[in-house]
């Protein structure tokens, strides 16, 4: 009866440890995972569900330059300004060329207020100027991401007093631009 209980009883620790090993070797996996990885920074960052996020394209993309210092005039990893990040985005995740300055991007889009902005349109500010002097893309509840001249790559809020004061207007990339590139 003893022999009995111990072979059962190590039988179930057995199954036990198997599906724990099983369990571990999935969440690993999804820990490496880079659009797993992408969900979860942004679910953290602008408070959504993982499975909420529409367009992982954009979020990873965005997810893979956060921290890239600011460079005037740069366009790789080692350093970007805002439109050359912005205009990257455009590139790689919707398939869209756009102009390289921010005043030159605001030219190709339809102005938008606050209230209009969906996820991957873009945000023009004004500091300091009565031009446009900088630009991000929106990526939903108040939140862009931008090449910020003083922290590089980041996510910041509309609704930040500096970003609020700074605030120009919204846009949509206009139809006539996107018919000229070809664009969906």
């Amino acid at each position: 009866m003893i022999k009995k209980f111990l072979f059962c009883s190590m039988i179930a620790l057995l199954t036990a440890t198997t599906a724990f090993s099983q369990s571990k070797s999935k969440e690993t996996t999804q820990l490496e995972d880079p659009d797993n990885l992408a969900s979860q920074y942004f679910s953290q960052v602008m408070g959504v569900a993982a499975d909420a996020t529409s367009n992982v394209k954009l979020y990873k993309f965005i997810y893979e330059w956060i921290g890239t210092p600011y460079r005037f005039g740069g366009n790789t990893k080692k350093g970007i300004d805002c439109s050359a990040f912005t205009k990257a985005i455009y590139d790689k995740v919707f398939n869209t060329t756009i102009l390289r300055n921010s005043r030159d991007i605001f030219s190709m889009v339809d102005p938008l207020s606050k209230e209009e902005l969906k996820q991957g349109d873009l945000v023009f500010f004004k500091f300091k100027s009565r031009s446009i002097s900088h630009v991000g893309i929106y990526l939903g509840d108040n939140r862009f991401a931008h090449a910020s001249s003083s922290r590089g790559v980041v996510i910041s809020n509309l609704n930040e007093p500096y970003y609020s004061r700074g605030f120009y207007k919204g846009g949509r990339i206009m139809e006539s631009f996107r018919k000229e590139f070809e664009i969906e």
